[in-house]
């Protein structure tokens, strides 16, 4: 199960890293000490919380614009069978959805918890893991 340091769970909260630090002094985040005596969030953890926790800020313009096309978040969800798996992403407050061979799926390592990017084309979602597991 991957493992998030609290400056990269702050990044992917989009949040500072004294929130996050006290989110886990609260206890209201779980976080643990790694080998170096780090403190780190468990990657499954820190999706359930992104997911709990998210929230749609109010668009201030008056323009209609489109969504930046690649999204970096943490995996929330596989649903996966035999032959097709849903993944569900949680990009700062945007839940994105893919549908994706469960092939596809084991090949990237996905499961809840895991770094990915979800690349949107049309009405195609192509998620990605940095280090491309293949």
């Amino acid at each position: 199960m991957p493992h998030f340091r609290i400056s990269e769970a702050a990044r992917l909260l989009g949040v500072s890293d004294d929130t996050v630090r006290r989110w886990v002094d609260a206890g209201t985040l779980p976080a643990q000490s790694d080998a170096s005596n780090r403190k780190v969030v468990d990657g499954a953890a820190l999706a359930e919380f992104a997911r709990d926790h998210a929230s749609v800020p109010a668009d201030p313009s008056v323009v209609q614009r489109s969504a930046r096309n690649r999204m970096v978040g943490l995996v929330t969800s596989v649903i996966a069978d035999t032959v097709m798996a849903q993944v569900e992403l949680q990009c700062g407050p945007h839940r994105v959805v893919s549908l994706m061979s469960s092939e596809a799926v084991r090949e990237l390592g996905l499961e809840p918890g895991s770094l990915a990017v979800a690349v949107i084309k049309s009405t195609n979602v192509v998620v990605e893991t940095p280090g491309g597991h293949l």
